[in-house]
Parts: C-alpha cells; sequence; structure tokens
C-alpha cells in the first residue's frame, strides 16, 4: 500500500509530506501541475524545472503534468488515476484551513477511491510554520503580494524574522490566502540542497517573483 503527494515545491505540501511520512505513510511519488502557458507551477509561478530538481533532491520520483484553469480537475483526476494501478491508496495534501480545498480534494479523491490525507488540517499556522523552520527546512520566498509584503523579502529564507514581520503585518502566518508563497530548497527529506544563482526580483499582476536564471543541486 502506497500514497502520493500533492506537491506545489511549497513549505506546506513539504511540511505535509514529511508529516505524513512520520506517521508512517509510505510516499511512492510527488504530483505537480504546471500551467501548459508558462511552464510554471500555478498559481505559485515556480519553473517547472525547480520542481524537478526538487524530485531528484529528495529521490523520490516526479510524476508533472501540463493543465490549464478550465482543465484542471480533470487533469488531475486523470493523473492521479493512473497511479493507482501501481497500488496507490492515497494522496497527501497541504491544506491548513480553507474549506473549499479540503472540500474539493475530499470529492475528487472519492470520486476516484482514494483517501484524501491531511497531516496540516486544523493545525494552527504559526505553530505549523515555527515548526516547519526548527525541524531544519530551508524555503525561500519566491512570490508574494506587493501590497502586503514589501520587496525586499523575496528571494530571501523563511525563519523566525519573517514570521515576527508576518505577524506585525497582520499577515496571516501561512499566506493560506496567496499573500506570498514559497520554494523549498533543503530540509530533513533532502539528500541535496537546492541553490538559486543570478535571480532577480519582477513585478507582475500586483506580486513580487523572484526570476531565478541560474540553479544547481548541492552537497
Amino acid at each position: 500500500m502506497s500514497y502520493v503527494a500533492s506537491w506545489s515545491g511549497g513549505k506546506d505540501s513539504c511540511f505535509a509530506y514529511y508529516e505524513a511520512v512520520r506517521k508512517g505513510y509510505s510516499i511512492s511519488h510527488l504530483v505537480n501541475f504546471i500551467s501548459k502557458e508558462f511552464r510554471r507551477v500555478s498559481f505559485h509561478g515556480t519553473e517547472a524545472k525547480l520542481i524537478q530538481l526538487q524530485s531528484q533532491a529528495i529521490g523520490i520520483p516526479l510524476l508533472q503534468k501540463e493543465t490549464t484553469r478550465e482543465g484542471y480537475e480533470q487533469d488531475f483526476k486523470n493523473a492521479a488515476k493512473s497511479l493507482i494501478p501501481g497500488g496507490v491508496k492515497g494522496m497527501v495534501f497541504g491544506n491548513i484551513c480553507l474549506e473549499e480545498h479540503k472540500d474539493w480534494v475530499e470529492k475528487v479523491c472519492r470520486n476516484l477511491g482514494i483517501k484524501a490525507i491531511e497531516p496540516l488540517w486544523g493545525r494552527s499556522t504559526e505553530q505549523i510554520l515555527s515548526s516547519f523552520i526548527d525541524e531544519g527546512f530551508e524555503a525561500v520566498i519566491i512570490s508574494a503580494k506587493s501590497e502586503l509584503i514589501d520587496k525586499d523579502w523575496i528571494g530571501r529564507q523563511v525563519d523566525k524574522s519573517f514570521v515576527e514581520y508576518l505577524k506585525r503585518k497582520n499577515v496571516e502566518i501561512c499566506g493560506e490566502n496567496g499573500e506570498y508563497h514559497t520554494l523549498v530548497t533543503n530540509g530533513p527529506i533532502f539528500t541535496r540542497r537546492i541553490r538559486l544563482r543570478d535571480s532577480r526580483t519582477i513585478t507582475r499582476d500586483s506580486h513580487w517573483l523572484l526570476d531565478t536564471v541560474k540553479y544547481q543541486l548541492s552537497h
């Protein structure tokens, strides 16, 4: 019996994977969806290649599929369905408190005959982010709403000072409403670290985005 993990490349999906493994779930694949138009993770804006590097750094197979906003649900079902014959019994998600997201994944998984696993659901967002940092994970801020997060945070590491900054600004600690997004570059589940090189911050649709020209894996 095995499970797969819904994977965005960010802190919540990564920490949900970590917590599921600690609870005894065997994860066989990461499942990731990228925009057909931009070849980047939908909503997060992470390049497809960076997700592939995460898969290599963790040492787990990646199922990466292109999708569109209109075709997302069917593409999601098709990707999950392709893994079920291999013995997959469920999928791990990083939802925390948004009921509509949880309802959607439970509906889709129910239709597929698999179980939705939600290791982070209902926990305090401050406790989740603090635990993520304390457990030794490293992540950088790759996008943020420009009216909420200062530009100089883009490309910086998620740490205790960032948590305090979010609290002072009264911004939801885990960015559950899309206030900011992250890319995990190292941590307990990684065998190698992802290093970002020659990055710059650009503006698009009222968001700061980290545009990374070069990246590599290192020990």
